[in-house]
């Protein structure tokens, strides 16, 4: 028996060895963490030049399939709207708000670029403005847009994977006082220590290359990745999941348009006896053979009345219609874009009944993604208005108690004023009804409206210069009183007068 137990242990040590070497193998160990592992991520990027040309469709292989493309693109970004900011400390929040009111365009387009081209890149700057247009403003922090293309490298931290260097690489080309084209790529290398800028070929004017010390202590750009994946570097643009629909739409409508062209215009069908006699009578053709080899036509243009033999007839040959083939076709293809862009179909303009049923029942989808894209977009959003802070207090010598923000977004809400008030109206009339029953709270009638109702406050204010809903409540019904014990001492002196 020991030595059967002894066999049982040794195989049981060998297997417990085998699966430890494995999971060793894999950069994994037992307890769950992982050793031994490097930080990789995929860094395939979107094509961006083509990315702007579906949404501008000016790709000549889509143009009749990606005009939904611009449709896409830019309802989600106007149903997202911007963030309005909400700081812990009140200069702090006046400082952002001053910068989000100056910068708001910009920050829309953020949204676009990053939507369209998968990524957005913001570097922030403090630059002198000397423009005599703007003399309000002298030294302020310039937001920065940088064309993807331009970000050819985004080095990482190996074990985090925070980015600890971009090297950006532009094309710069201007014209000299003697009227010759100068060109000159720019290279930059920017991380928390320093910006170091390199330049090949001709020097441009004001731009020296060397090293510069980077005085904030951290990097102040600020990447808003669409689609935001651990395993990839960079995002994904929203047009990359309809692209192949766009160009199946395309090619249908294209054949179906080439087949239109084709058979849309009838051909006459002539259905004779005597060729002769009718080129003869219609036509003053004597000699039908010597017209045929001289290659000589008929033209129809002024003959209201062709003069036929018994049993002749004319008529039109037409075409079965390829674009009513195509449209069964189509409208399935419409359909896949609507459903995998997951954007309602009436955004593309279809016709009113469609449009009603696809508020009701594609809406709540849009409004998923919305808030999807929101949530996604927050913490670049939230890092940014950290380096406002950070570099106003550095440069200004201004102390801010929290540089911690928080974001509020508009509420999405696809019901007409009609809808809103029928609903508002059925919520009061059944607190009314339940606090006619004694059971519910005025209070809780209160804090329960207010969700629905924005100028309504809490119940009891925490702010003394607030007055909370039971005050104004109480102070409501003092008046109507008021106003009701006039009306009726108004009335006691006309029966006097009387």
């Amino acid at each position: 028996m020991a030595k059967i137990w002894g066999k049982i242990s040794g195989e049981m040590s060998r297997l417990r060895g085998g699966i430890v070497n494995l999971f060793n193998g894999l950069g994994w160990s037992l307890t769950g963490g992982k050793i031994g592992g490097t930080y990789k991520l995929d860094t395939t990027r979107v094509d961006y030049e083509f990315a702007r040309k579906l949404y501008d469709n000016t790709a000549d292989d889509y143009k009749l399939g990606a005009g939904f493309a611009k449709k896409i693109v830019n309802a989600t970004v106007g149903f997202m709207g911007l963030p309005e900011i909400k700081a812990a400390d009140e200069t702090a929040q006046e400082r952002l708000q001053e910068f989000a009111k100056q910068n708001r365009s910009r920050m829309q387009r953020t949204h676009l670029n990053a939507i369209r081209e998968a990524d957005c890149f913001v570097w922030l700057t403090r630059e002198n403005n000397n423009n005599p247009l703007y003399p309000e403003e002298r030294k302020r922090i310039v937001y920065n847009i940088i064309p993807p293309e331009q970000v050819k490298g985004i080095n990482r931290d190996p074990l985090t994977g925070e980015p600890i260097e971009y090297i950006l690489e532009s094309t710069n080309e201007w014209t000299d006082e003697s009227g010759v084209k100068r060109r000159a790529i720019i290279k930059q290398r920017i991380s928390a220590e320093s910006r170091k800028v390199e330049i090949e070929g001709d020097k441009p004017p004001d731009l020296e290359a060397g090293e510069i010390t980077n005085p904030w202590g951290f990097i102040p750009i600020v990447h808003f990745r669409n689609e935001a994946d651990e395993t990839m570097a960079f995002g994904k643009s929203d047009l990359e999941s309809v692209e192949p629909f766009f160009k199946v739409y395309h090619d249908v409508f294209l054949h179906a348009i080439q087949g239109s062209k084709m058979h849309s215009t009838p051909r006459l069908k002539l259905k004779l006896k005597d060729v002769a006699a009718f080129l003869r009578n219609n036509f003053g053709v004597d000699d039908p053979v010597k017209f045929a080899k001289e290659g000589g036509t008929i033209n129809l243009n002024g003959h209201e009345m062709l003069i036929f033999q018994p049993d002749e007839d004319a008529g039109f040959i037409e075409a079965k219609s390829a674009t009513g083939d195509a449209t069964a076709l189509l409208e399935f293809v419409f359909y896949c874009i609507v459903s995998s862009s997951e954007t309602p179909e009436f955004v593309f303009g279809v016709h009113t009944p469609s449009s009603l049923a696809s508020t009701q029942e594609q809406m709540p989808v849009f409004i998923q993604k919305i808030e999807r894209k929101r949530q996604a977009f927050s913490d670049s959003w939230k890092l940014m208005f950290r380096m406002v802070l950070a570099m106003i207090s550095q440069a200004e010598n201004v102390s801010f108690s929290s540089h911690e923000t928080e974001l509020i977004w508009e509420t999405i809400d696809p019901r007409d004023s009609k809808d809103v008030a029928a609903e508002i109206k059925t919520i009061v009339e059944a607190l009314d009804k339940a606090l006619a029953g004694r059971f519910i709270s005025l209070e809780a009638a209160v804090d329960f409206l207010k969700a629905w109702i924005d100028t309504m406050q809490d119940y009891q204010s925490d702010d003394e210069e607030i007055p909370g809903e039971k005050a104004r409540i109480v102070q409501t019904a003092l008046f109507l009183s008021r106003l009701e014990d006039g009306e009726g001492f108004n009335n006691e002196n006309k029966e006097l007068e009387e």
